[in-house]
């Protein structure tokens, strides 16, 4: 019997929360088998002052899973906010970005 899989799931900002639900649905009508840990990323996150773009707390999750499902966030521009999509890479020693 398979297990579940633990991953971390962000739902975005804009259309993200909705291409999200989308890929959920997608992936279980297809048999995935999957335990969700949701984590809040993005504009609320960065109008909270958090510069990164992410609580600290989330980062616990994705070492926890080491499985990130993101959609799509608002960086705002200006005011010395960081990139989420850099910051994760360069915290994780990614060097590719795939993208269907």
């Amino acid at each position: 019997m398979s297990r579940n899989t633990a991953i971390t799931v962000a739902r975005g900002d804009g259309i993200g929360p909705e291409i999200m639900e989308a890929t959920l649905a997608i992936l279980k009508g297809g048999g995935a088998r999957l335990d969700i840990e949701e984590i809040e990323i993005g504009e609320k996150v960065y109008l909270r002052g958090n510069s990164a773009g992410i609580e600290p707390s989330a980062w616990d999750s994705l070492r926890r899973t080491k499985v990130f499902l993101k959609a799509p966030i608002t960086t705002p521009q200006g005011g010395g906010y960081k990139s989420l999509n850099v910051t994760t890479r360069k915290a994780f020693g990614l060097y590719a970005n795939i993208r269907p």
